[in-house]
């Protein structure tokens, strides 16, 4: 299955693609909804290309796409979920840096919810690292296959709301642990009186935090 992009948005400076900061979306929703976050990045990151797809699938409740069906939200379940999309996404990455000329260093990989969860199934895996993993309001998916799994170890920016209904603050500090066990770089932040959404102060330090791994 292969996925086209969705949205983007080309380097503010004008100027061929120096990075490239993959946003994937969550569950339900699509490219257009998180290459929204990009415009507040251009500023510290003027030579990348932020590259939104939309998933492959179409959503199964209402409209738009879902990285895979979420009928079923037990751990096990979720763990094959991430792994059946993950080839897709890593399909896209390749062709994407190989057309820009650009290497693993030059890519960061951010997601929100469903997202999330697919930019670390994916970013823990690659062959190579890419140069850093941001997680929002999402959760680690097959902790328990990761340690046999894993094949780089970049570094890792959960952020979460300390309200969230859909998937609860518990799941950065899963995560948290887990990786932190594998000697796996990670930051956090819990932003207070917030839901599942992005919300400033969440924005701000993922865009610092992309900017800084990308060596800007």
């Amino acid at each position: 299955m292969k996925i086209v992009n969705g949205a983007s948005l080309q380097p503010k400076s004008g100027a061929k693609p120096g990075q490239i900061v993959l946003l994937l979306h969550g569950f339900g929703s699509n490219g257009r909804d998180m290459v929204a976050l990009a415009p507040a990045w251009q500023q510290s990151m003027p030579d990348a290309l932020f590259l939104a797809p939309h998933a492959p699938q179409a959503c199964a409740m209402g409209t738009g796409y879902q990285w895979w069906p979420l009928a079923d939200i037990s751990p096990a379940a979720l763990a094959r979920g991430a792994a059946s999309a993950a080839p897709a996404i890593d399909s896209f990455i390749d062709r994407k840096l190989e057309q820009y000329g650009l290497g693993e260093a030059d890519l960061a990989i951010v997601g929100f919810s469903q997202g999330a969860m697919m930019a670390l199934h994916v970013g823990l895996r690659r062959p190579k690292a890419a140069a850093c993993l941001v997680g929002y309001s999402g959760m680690l998916t097959g902790a328990p296959q990761l340690q046999h799994a894993l094949v780089s170890k970049p570094p890792v920016l959960l952020v979460h709301g300390a309200q969230d209904p859909v998937v609860p603050v518990a799941a950065l500090h899963d995560a948290e642990r887990v990786l932190k066990h594998l000697d796996i770089e990670v930051r956090t932040h819990i932003s207070q009186n917030t839901g599942h959404i992005v919300d400033p102060a969440g924005l701000r330090l993922g865009g610092e935090f992309v900017a800084r791994a990308l060596g800007l």
